[in-house]
Order: structure tokens, then sequence, then C-alpha cells
């Protein structure tokens, strides 16, 4: 893989965001993530056509965003399985994207609402997550 498209996006923090201590609450960089799928979302399925699960998030904090910092929310995906995919993020200094300030993962499922089952990931969705999939270890 390790294709160079990834889904980037501008975040900038919001008086709103910040915890007590002037730094961004920690359950607020899932919102930030949260951006970054619907980015993805919105540019392979169409603004309405969201046929998925969260089945799991994680973040890993590795220094604390505070209100001056400028955002960009790097995302990429990692391994299409039969009904899932992971998706990975690093929320980085927008001038710097050396400087991290944090990265996760999620794993997504894809479902059928109507029947309230996981189905599988099909051929027109997985060949446009291959354009983002990188190798992760």
């Amino acid at each position: 893989m390790n294709n160079t498209k990834a889904i980037k996006i501008s975040i900038d923090v919001r008086f709103r965001d910040l915890d007590a201590l002037g730094h961004v609450n920690n359950s607020v960089y899932f919102t930030y993530f949260e951006e970054g799928r619907r980015a993805l979302f919105s540019s392979i399925c169409g603004e309405n056509s969201f046929r998925f699960i969260l089945a799991h998030v994680s973040c890993d904090y590795i220094k604390p965003a505070i209100l001056n910092d400028r955002l960009t929310l790097i995302m990429k995906v990692g391994k299409i399985g039969t009904k899932s995919f992971e998706l990975h993020y690093e929320l980085t200094d927008r001038n710097d994207t050396t400087a991290v300030f944090a990265k996760g993962e999620s794993v997504l499922v894809c479902f059928d609402y109507e029947r309230n089952e996981s189905i599988p990931v099909s051929d027109t969705i997985r060949n446009q997550l291959i354009e983002y999939q990188w190798d992760f270890v």
C-alpha cells in the first residue's frame, strides 16, 4: 500500500473544547476523530449513505492541545476485513506535522440498519477505502 492519499482536515480548537486547566478535554479528541470519519464517508459514500457502526475507538494522548493550537487531523485506512475496517488518526500541529498531539484508531463495521445486522464490506466501498489504505505496523 503506502499510498500518499489520506484524509486531512483542519481543526480549530474552540473555547468549549477546553477543560478547567485550559487543555482540550480528553473526550473532545473523539469528536475530532468523528469529523475525520465524516469527511471520509462524505467522499466515498455521499452525504446520506453511512452504513457503518463504530465497534471500537481508542486514543493515545501524546501532548495537550490548547486554545491557540491550530490542528490537522490526518486519517488513513488500515486493515480491511470481510465486514469491518480500521481507521488510524493522527492529530498534529497544522504547521508542523511532526508535532503530534494524539494518535488513535477505530474499527467500523458495515451494518444494515433495517435488518439490524452486520454486512460484508461491498466491493464498491472496499475499492474506495483502498485508495486511503496504508500499511501499519
